[in-house]
């Protein structure tokens, strides 16, 4: 499987991070050794000391898939979800100062949190609600209604790159609200209202 993130999806991030605005969605990937096994705590890697989390909607890819019209992405999914993209903030930035991938911030193992995923006919994929709590306190507010590229776009764009293939998913970006994650915070992500998992950091 593939897990392919999209960078810079929501106005606000961009001008929380001071970022500049993309004219194409930006596209990163993770590895599967990236997804933080269920149940199973995040542990902050030696290697930073300012890892950032970042609640993402996913979608779940059901068939296989190449060159896909926008109007017709919407039978590449049946599954929506949430997930975080944890992010080694101060890694990264050095890596963008020499203008290097992003992947040891990016990619690097339990930076994935996928979620339990939901029939995508709970929702209005491009009106959905999500929450990301830390310590019980809404850090991330997101409405799916902010996305400078859609779900059913995103998957067009990306596939004139990438074959998907089913039980590839997709990080859609986050909104604004991103910060530090510390020793014994707890994240919780709700969409809809529907809790889609908890986290303990160690």
């Amino acid at each position: 499987m593939k897990i392919i993130c999209i960078g810079r999806n929501y106005g606000k991030h961009i001008e929380e991070l001071a970022n500049e605005k993309p004219e194409n969605p930006v596209i990163f990937l993770k590895p599967d050794s990236a997804i933080l096994p269920k149940k199973m705590p995040f542990f902050i890697p030696p290697f930073s000391n300012d890892i950032h989390y970042e609640v993402e909607v996913l979608v779940k890819i059901n068939k296989v898939g190449k060159h896909i019209s926008p109007k017709f992405a919407h039978k590449y999914y049946d599954e929506v979800g949430l997930g975080i993209d944890f992010t080694a903030r101060d890694v990264q930035a050095k890596c963008k100062e020499k203008g290097l991938p992003w992947e040891k911030a990016k990619a690097f193992d339990g930076s994935a949190v996928i979620g339990q995923f939901f029939p995508k006919e709970e929702f209005d994929i491009d009106n959905t609600s999500f929450q990301l709590k830390k310590n019980d306190t809404i850090v991330q507010d997101g409405n799916t209604q902010s996305m400078l590229w859609k779900v059913d776009e995103l998957i067009g764009y990306v596939s004139q790159y990438f074959t998907l293939k089913k039980g590839d998913v997709i990080f859609t970006g986050t909104p604004a609200g991103v910060g530090r994650v510390e020793e014994n915070d707890i994240l919780t992500g709700l969409i809809e209202n529907k809790e889609a998992f908890q986290i303990k950091i160690k």
